[in-house]
């Protein structure tokens, strides 16, 4: 397994200087945003665009990958995270058209993994926003197994806000769901698996890892602390808001000695994708790579020969 972060923390630091700072702090992958240029963010961590990936050719995207080769790193995958299943249908083709792109963009540089949301309408159930999936997804899917890359859903719910109430707007969230995913689209769909999620739902991470380890095809390596005062103040019927916390590996809950062992028995190597939400260390980007370094120390120490 190999050290990453992604890139979206940094929004206004360009790709090859994050390259150069990741690189000699002992990093050797990144998992590089991917929003329109023109998007904007609507969310935080949203709207970030490290490559354009519109209309992108193929030397630019091999001088990308070179220019990263040199500094000794490489790209994990390309993210995106909207809403592909937004009710506007307007919306839902500018996103699922975009997605298309980040695509394209991954296979011309040999990306195996594009990580994204498969989305959900918050107004309707899970059995809806299911077969509506089963409907956009099909014409994606088939994309990425035409360019040669892997689509990894994170599992999270999408809920932290009243505008994301009550169904979330990621159906991807829990085992029954990913089950039914998998058997439907087959093996070019897994998860980018955020072990803080699962936390936030009360669902086993040892149990998913060995349920589910073949399909997992990239990690977010993010910590999940539970205000309990917040908790008993909202109750979980709110579903997380008001009462988890982000954080950095380390200042949660999840056993990361746990997960990486999890990982490594049931053979996932690849990568293990620092992803900083970490309100504590934000503000600027000295307080963001602080917050890496962080991250860094209490996951390399599970590797071996990460720090160079």
């Amino acid at each position: 397994m190999k050290l990453g972060l992604l890139t979206a923390p940094l929004p206004s630091v360009p790709l090859l200087e994050i390259a150069d700072w990741a690189s000699a702090q002992g990093f050797e992958m990144l998992e590089v945003c991917c929003w329109p240029k023109s998007a904007g963010a609507n969310r935080r961590y949203a709207g970030i665009t490290h490559i354009e990936v519109e209309d992108i050719s193929q030397g630019k995207c091999d001088e990308i990958v070179g220019e990263l080769k040199k500094r000794k790193i490489t790209m994990s995958a390309l993210g995106y995270y909207p809403n592909n299943l937004h009710p506007d249908p307007a919306h839902r083709k500018e996103v699922n058209d975009h997605t298309k792109k980040v695509i394209r963009a991954a296979g011309m540089m040999g990306i195996p993994v594009v990580s994204t949301f498969i989305g959900a309408d918050a107004n309707k159930t899970q059995e809806d926003n299911w077969e509506e999936a089963k409907k956009v997804w099909k014409d994606i899917v088939k994309y990425a197994e035409d360019n040669n890359v892997k689509i990894a859903i994170e599992n999270c719910p999408m809920i932290f806000s009243k505008d994301e109430w009550p169904g979330g707007h990621n159906l991807a969230f829990s085992p029954k769901i990913w089950r039914e995913m998998f058997d439907f689209f087959g093996p070019t769909v897994g998860l980018n698996l955020d072990p803080s999620h699962l936390i936030w739902q009360m669902i086993d991470v040892d149990r998913v890892i060995r349920e589910f380890g073949s399909r997992v095809y990239h990690t977010h390596v993010k910590d999940m602390e539970i205000d309990r005062e917040g908790l008993y103040n909202n109750g979980v019927m709110t579903k997380g808001i008001g009462w988890q916390r982000p954080r950095l590996p380390g200042y949660g809950e999840v056993n990361w000695a746990r997960f990486v062992s999890g990982l490594s028995q049931v053979g996932y190597d690849y990568v293990l994708c620092i992803e900083h939400e970490d309100r504590r260390f934000e503000g600027t980007d000295d307080l963001v790579k602080q917050g890496f370094l962080i991250a860094r120390n209490q996951i390399s120490a599970l590797l071996p020969m990460t720090i160079r």
